[in-house]
């Protein structure tokens, strides 16, 4: 019997951006008047109208990929430049090393190895929530795959680490300036107030995570062949990670991986001291590679030819987030976002307030389908659920829970997220694979979500 072949995720993401193009012509077209908030343009409750009809056609669905990569250029240069480091870090074999001493490690003493899972996804968690790390989860891809299988996982299990430990964070942030932040600022509420629930919040959310990501790495461990991607990871060279002089852990590889721990740490640093964001962290990044190339001596070529293989194993990643991109702009085009919020939202006021705050969080999550970005679903809902929040009975803290909640659980399944199909593709996981893994997980989530909202609502007064 022939093996079905998954369709490729840039058919996928094509497909959706064909979809957005025919609601442009299905959905009316209407939008809000938007005023300047800090530089970013918020809406303005009760002021949406309808406007021509602008339905897209043939040249926006042609123009929409290069559209969606100029729009998202300097996401796709991070990623393209972040390869490129990493393939010159990965030249020094310094990674593979210290990865081959962490085996050693655990299999000197087992007990050492079921500690691995859970205190890195809650360093990865602990990112989202303090900081946001989004886009920047990216970077981690490439190391804990081949962590994950080199300890008798699976590469799922190496993406969820990073991935799913991170998004959790983002989820249940309790300092995240760009969720949080901005979401606080349009409320008019102190920013970063409700912190306490917020961090309640935030480890159940990440307990969650991290047994469901344990469990699954225990049932492959035991039984390789119920992986997901058990034929693709036995496709994927992991002869580098099996023992052998050329994995020695040398003092050159450790001046290299010591170099590669400062720059965590500037990037922590930087993000959260200094305001970096995706220019910056670029060029730490590079800097990264150039010094780990100096330190380990390699030849000018050998480190060209490195940086070269780094970006190309990035190119399908790239291509995936300009045209995640280009479907925005196609649905921005077509004006047909404004309609869809404004038909929601219009509902929400004629059901009591546990009902309707329930109605906010699946609104919020229908719409990050829409529009990916927290930052920008914050200034596209909040201007609205704030105000409707007060009618219906729920403190605007409570609103600013659910849109935090709608935002955060669900981007990580959403086709429409640069972020998420950028790191299936460095992965080089399907999307179907991908939604498979995280369907139960997701069910989880729903249910964690509707009742981590029930409290604010039923039990105490949340400011």
């Amino acid at each position: 019997m022939e093996k079905k072949k998954i369709p490729h995720t840039l058919i996928i993401v094509s497909l959706i951006l064909l979809l957005f193009l025919i609601l442009t012509w299905i959905i009316p077209a209407g939008q809000f008047d938007r005023h300047d908030y800090h530089g970013r343009q918020v809406v303005v409750p009760g002021t949406y109208h309808q406007t021509e009809q602008q339905p897209q056609g043939l040249m926006a669905l042609l123009t929409a990929p290069i559209k969606g990569m100029i729009s998202a250029s300097q996401i796709i240069a991070f990623v393209l430049l972040i390869g490129g480091a990493f393939g010159i870090l990965n030249k020094t074999g310094a990674i593979n090393a210290g990865l081959s001493s962490i085996l050693e490690a655990t299999r000197k003493n087992p007990r050492v190895k079921i500690f691995v899972i859970p205190i890195i996804m809650f360093l990865f968690s602990l990112a989202g929530a303090s900081f946001g790390m989004s886009e920047e989860v990216m970077v981690f891809i490439l190391i804990t795959i081949p962590l994950a299988m080199a300890m008798g996982y699976d590469s799922l299990t190496g993406v969820a680490i990073p991935f799913i430990g991170a998004a959790t964070g983002f989820a249940g942030a309790f300092s995240n300036p760009f969720t949080i932040g901005i979401a606080q600022g349009i409320a008019e509420i102190p920013i970063f107030s409700g912190w306490e629930y917020r961090i309640m919040v935030w480890i159940v959310l990440m307990t969650a995570a991290i047994i469901f990501v344990m469990l699954y790495a225990r049932k492959i461990e035991k039984n390789p062949e119920k992986s997901l991607v058990y034929e693709l990871d036995r496709s994927r060279d992991l002869s580098s990670y099996h023992s052998s002089e050329d994995l020695v852990f040398t003092l050159k590889r450790k001046l290299v991986l010591m170099i590669f721990f400062a720059a965590l740490v500037l990037l922590i640093v930087g993000v959260n001291v200094w305001n970096w964001y995706i220019n910056e962290i670029s060029g730490l990044f590079l800097a990264m590679g150039i010094l780990a190339a100096l330190f380990f001596r390699l030849p000018s070529n050998t480190i060209i030819g490195a940086f070269l293989d780094g970006a190309r194993d990035m190119m399908t990643a790239a291509f995936v987030i300009g045209l995640t991109r280009g479907m925005l702009i196609v649905a921005t085009d077509g004006k047909i976002i404004d309609t869809i919020l404004n038909g929601i939202s219009g509902t929400m006021g004629h059901f009591p307030k546990a009902i309707s705050v329930q109605m906010m969080f699946f609104f919020q999550g229908f719409m990050n389908f829409f529009v990916p970005s927290g930052s920008g679903q914050a200034a596209l809902t909040m201007p609205l659920m704030s105000p409707l929040s007060d009618l219906i009975g729920i403190t605007r803290q409570t609103a600013v829970l659910a849109y935090q909640l709608g935002d955060g659980l669900f981007t990580n399944i959403f086709p429409t997220s640069g972020v998420t199909m950028g790191v299936l593709a460095i992965g080089k996981i399907s999307y179907d694979k991908w939604l498979r893994f995280m369907f139960p997980l997701s069910i989880v989530f729903l249910i964690l979500g509707c009742l981590l909202l029930i409290p604010p609502v039923l039990f105490f007064a949340y400011h």
